[in-house]
Formats: structure tokens, sequence, C-alpha cells
């Protein structure tokens, strides 16, 4: 744990001549303001105001002064800046200008779930496997169509031209403090998975918005643009985010039980019924882009079953197992444009909903079965559904969900407004 002092020091010994504060959007957005080194102590203190539309997403015509609250324990120097006139950066919460928690900052609103969840005495643990496209980039330096290579899943040099890139990504996220679980080119051309071993939820939340920004700025210093797009290309895979959960009690996996079918306790089945539960209402905010749901509903191997399994990849929610008594659920569908502090609490919430109600988790998925549910199929059903659903409003609280709705009603009309190539291609000559 670093205090506000350690912070001071530590950028003094490493002659840190700015600092970044940064902050995550509504939209998942990670944005930031550069100080200089001397304002350091001021600002974190909370002294910086700044403009609420920054975290809002959107620029109207009502102005509120917020405040940056920096985290000490997020202060990091990176890896890629000279060593004299180094920048540094530091994760904010924001507040409003008398001090309490602004209604915008989804990092806070992740916060609030977490400090419910320790007055039952439990400690949850997540990780993460992020997919990415490496792009090739035109003479002006803008991301190309072209992929960087055409290798496939796990394939080595020569087919695996990113390997340089991403070794290059996971030095720099290991020397910023991050514990890398492994790495290796994915199945489409061109794409790479980076896996963050497991951490309590808000440092993963923080880990992945930093994992995004780190994997763009690599991959621009190697002359490609890396994208978290779900759905580049229709005949190749999308790119998830992949989350897993396990949650433990006087450091005992909760998840598991050798007495359960499948090996797992009552409190796993709970907590995967909740999210089943609330499957649907929370995909707006897993899955937040119209083309979130070209990957969804791909094909049978997309994750677009409001089910679970063990080793089948079209259930949302799947369980893994481990030789030393732990289990983990899985939850297949989310993809890397979400916002990962409210993606991580709109999780958690539905498992918790489930544990405290004891909700029956059903059967496993079985393939082709009649009457299955699928997650929406389109991000207007998704929102649609996003404020449906109770629980999922409660939690986000109404700024966010307000906010969230109404902007993304908004770009799935003009989304609908567009004409696609494809329409194009379908009805010019036959009509």
């Amino acid at each position: 744990m670093l205090t506000k002092k350690d912070v001071i020091q530590r950028a003094e010994e490493d002659h840190v001549k700015f600092v970044r504060l940064q902050f995550t959007d509504i939209f998942g957005m990670l944005k930031n303001i550069a100080i200089t080194v001397k304002d350091l102590p001021r600002v974190l203190e909370g002294f910086e105001l700044f403009d609420s539309s920054a975290v809002d997403g959107i620029v109207t015509s009502s102005k509120k002064q917020i405040r940056l609250m920096p985290d000490p324990n997020t202060f990091v120097i990176f890896p890629w800046r000279p060593k004299e006139g180094a920048v540094a950066r530091l994760i904010c919460d924001i507040n409003n200008e008398d001090g309490t928690p602004y209604p915008g900052c989804s990092r806070n609103s992740l916060k609030k779930v977490l400090s419910n969840m320790k007055l039952k005495d439990i400690m949850i643990l997540g990780s993460a496997k992020a997919e990415f496209y490496l792009f090739k980039q035109d003479e002006m330096g803008q991301p190309t169509s072209m992929t960087h290579d055409r290798g496939g899943f796990c394939d080595l040099t020569p087919l695996d031209l990113g390997e340089n890139a991403r070794r290059e990504m996971v030095l720099t996220l290991e020397e910023m403090g991050f514990e890398i679980g492994s790495s290796h080119h994915e199945a489409g051309q061109g794409q790479h998975e980076i896996a963050l071993k497991s951490d309590h939820i808000l440092s993963l939340a923080d880990k992945i918005a930093t994992l995004r920004f780190v994997v763009r700025t690599i991959a621009q210093r190697h002359g490609l643009h890396a994208s978290f797009m779900p759905k580049p290309f229709s005949d190749m895979d999308g790119s998830a985010l992949q989350i897993s959960f396990s949650l433990y009690k006087a450091l005992q996996n909760v998840f598991y039980s050798h007495q359960e079918n499948y090996q797992m306790s009552i409190e796993a089945q709970n907590f995967m019924a909740g999210i089943l539960e609330h499957g649907r209402g929370l995909t707006a905010i897993t899955n937040p882009l119209v083309n979130s749901y070209k990957r969804l509903i791909a094909s049978k191997l997309s994750p677009n079953v409001l089910g679970w399994s063990v080793d089948n990849r079209a259930t949302m929610l799947r369980i893994a197992q481990n030789s030393e008594r732990e289990l983990w659920l899985e939850v297949l569908s989310p993809d890397g444009c979400c916002n990962p502090y409210l993606a991580l609490e709109v999780l958690l919430a539905a498992g918790i909903d489930g544990m405290e109600k004891s909700l029956e988790l059903r059967k496993p998925y079985v393939p082709d079965e009649l009457g299955e549910i699928v997650l929406p199929q389109n991000l207007n059903e998704a929102l649609d559904l996003l404020v449906q659903d109770e629980l999922v409003q409660k939690v986000l609280g109404k700024h966010i969900v307000d906010l969230y709705y109404n902007l993304k009603k908004l770009e799935w009309q003009r989304y609908q407004k567009t004409i696609h190539p494809w329409e194009r291609n379908e009805y010019l000559v036959k009509y």
C-alpha cells in the first residue's frame, strides 16, 4: 500500500517530470490530464477540479465541476518513457466538488459493490484474458484492414509476425507490476491474447483498462494498430474479454465442493444462477457496441446461449477446475470494448443476488436442446433489457443508466440510418 508521501518520494527519486491523471468515462474510454510533478502534492489532496463532461462521455450545455481523487496505489512510471524526465500515472476516482462520490464515476460505483461484499466476509478474485487484432498501418500512420500476419492458434514465427510486439507488451506490463499468466497467437490472422493472473477485483479493473492502453501504445511503436473491436471480420474469430471469478472465505475456495455435482458448491451454483438470471439485462454493459453482437451471433461457437457448461464454447458461463481443489467461473460473453469497472460490477452484483436469494442453477446446457434461451441479438434489444432489469439499474444508478441508455440508443439509430455495403451488394442489382 502506497501513501501520498510514498508517491511524492518515488516521483522525486525516479526523476518524474509529468504525471498523467487517468480515469475511465462511462463508456469505458480511458482519459487523462497531465500535470507537472510540482503540482503532485496539491493533486494528491484532491485539489484538481475538472469538467464532468470528460467522465460522462458527452459535452452538454451544462457544466459541472468534479474533483479528481488519485489513488496512490495506482502510481506507476511508464517504462517506454525516458528515465530522465520520466512520465508516471495515477488512476483517479471522481468526486463531486463537495467531496462526495460523483454518480458518473464507474470506479467508485464498483468500489461500492465491493464494500458491500466485505460485510459478508467474502474475498473475491478475478482474472481476465484479453484478445485483440494487430493491423498494418498505411504511409500516413492510419490503420488499415490488413492484419499483421496469417498465423493461427498458438503458431510460432515465421507465421506469428506479432511475436516481438506481443513480447514487448508483456514485458512492459510486467515492469508496471502486472502478473501475466500467458500470451499467445489466437485463432484469427493477426489475433493475439494476453492473460492477466488473478487479482482483487478493483485492481483487475484498473489492469484491464491499463492493458488496453499499453497494448495500443506498444503496437504503435512497432508500426502497428491494435484493436479490441469485437468482430472486425465476418470470416474470422471475434475478440473476447473472458473474465473468471472465484470466491474465498478464510482462504478457502468457496466455489469448490467435492460433495456436489461437477464439484460446484451450493454458493457457486447460486452465484452462477444469479448471473444467468440477469444475463440478458447486463449484456448491454458487457457488450457495448453495435459490433459486439456480430460476434455473439456469428456461429454456434459464439458464447450466446444463456446457460453454463463444462466444455462448450456456446454458453455464456463455463466452469474450470484445477488439481488444488479450486473452481473458477468463466464468463465468456464480454468483449474488450466494455467499461471494465461497470462490467465487473454488474456481473458481481448479479452473482451476489443469486447467493442472497439462493437461486437454483439450471441444468448444464445440451447443444440443440429445445427452448434454449440466448443473449440479446443486437444492441437495441440489449438496451431495452437493461432498463427492464431492476437490479442492474439499482447497482449502476440513475445517472449512469440514463446517460448510457440514451447515448447508446443514438449510436444504434446512427447505425440503422447508415446504408451498408452488404445491402448494396445484396439488393442493388436484384431490385
